[in-house]
């Protein structure tokens, strides 16, 4: 049976199509990105790639092809062993590597050959990711964006929560970056993904959205963490509607220590992140903050980093970065429950349409 080849736009615009998406790149490629809904049947290991690698760059490309063959082979038989022979007759995997060339042909033959539909990814990842890039700028066009602004402990990412339990589009940037975003917002022990898998939770985010419907987002600058907003993402948000949200400083003081308990464990992590900040609030400054945290001062300690680290400059790089952030509607969230953010969400979208009939009134 032959295989049957299928272009990377194809796959962008239904990679649910086929029965089984198969990756059969390493396990550390993988885990950096993949695209989405694959599994990972590695035609070589991490370690094998290795050694096939430094085998064909120190002895010989024919050499490293004898072993590279040898290792594929075994590696093949344990996946159809483990993964293909429960299969149905009718099932139609789709086979990928990194450029659609040996990893993924040795195991796409074999699968053929049992008598499986068998379809091969053209120019593999490398030429999905190619198509996603070019893809999202156009995506992010389409993109009806309303910017929550608000100072940290405002609520914004309880606001989306409440806006997306309401039926809301939303695009919760920090949750795909697995960060709150500031200089303490990395949760210990949850990696953030690579650059290129932020991209793809992003795109795959974005596809699943209504283009005639808005979508809610937080103003974030350009990077989560460590990871950065796509540009053409960045624009768009630029230049879109805002409101602004304003919670009472006493409140945003007990919001962060709802929001940010892995902060008050006396673990070493938070002593640790103040330590980055030494260099833009001095040593003085971040000392008060470290004795804050060894005493259990919790609260002390968060109204003080609201208000000598968070604060200053809020306002000038919000309406620096955010144009339209300047005289918009401000929103007042007057508790922390429940219904207090569902009442605020309600109010923000009330804003945002009054926003838009006074847009189309004016041209």
């Amino acid at each position: 049976m032959s295989l049957h080849s299928v272009c990377a736009a194809a796959v962008l615009d239904d990679h649910a199509t086929w029965g089984t998406l198969i990756d059969a790149r390493s396990p550390r490629e993988f885990d950096h990105d993949a695209i989405p809904g694959a599994v990972n049947w590695p035609s070589l290991n991490d370690q094998q790639r290795h050694e096939i690698g430094t085998l064909y760059k120190q002895v010989s490309p024919f050499e490293a092809n004898k072993l590279g063959a040898a290792l594929v082979a075994a590696n093949i038989a344990q996946h159809i062993h483990t993964h293909v022979l429960n299969k149905p007759r009718d099932w139609q995997p789709l086979v990928y590597c990194w450029r659609g060339g040996k990893r993924s042909g040795a195991l796409a033959l074999v699968l053929s050959q049992i008598g499986f539909r068998t379809s091969v990814l053209e120019g593999g990842y490398k030429a999905w990711r190619s198509a996603l890039l070019m893809r999202l700028p156009v995506l992010c066009e389409t993109l009806q964006l309303r910017v929550l602004c608000g100072p940290t402990g405002s609520g914004k990412t309880r606001l989306l929560q409440a806006l997306q339990s309401q039926g809301e589009q939303v695009l919760d940037l920090e949750a795909l970056a697995n960060h709150r975003s500031s200089v303490l917002g990395r949760v210990p022990g949850v990696d953030q993904p690579s650059q290129k898998r932020f991209e793809t939770r992003i795109w795959q985010a974005l596809s699943a959205m209504d283009p005639t419907r808005p979508v809610y987002i937080e103003g974030e600058s350009r990077k989560v963490g460590d990871v950065a907003v796509p540009e053409p993402l960045i624009l768009r948000m630029r230049s879109a509607a805002c409101t602004k949200l304003r919670l009472a400083d006493p409140l945003r003081v007990a919001l962060l220590l709802e929001d940010y308990p892995h902060l008050l464990l006396q673990d070493g992590h938070l002593k640790e992140r103040l330590q980055a900040l030494l260099a833009l609030r001095g040593r003085a400054q971040v000392l008060q903050w470290q004795t804050q945290v060894d005493q259990g001062h919790w609260e002390a300690l968060a109204a003080s980093l609201l208000q000598a680290h968070y604060d200053p400059g809020y306002e000038r790089s919000t309406n620096h970065a955010f144009p339209r952030s300047a005289g918009a509607p401000v929103v007042d969230i007057c508790g922390l429950s429940n219904s207090d953010f569902e009442r605020a969400a309600q109010e923000v979208v009330f804003a945002f349409n009054q926003l838009e009939f006074a847009d189309s009134k004016a041209s």
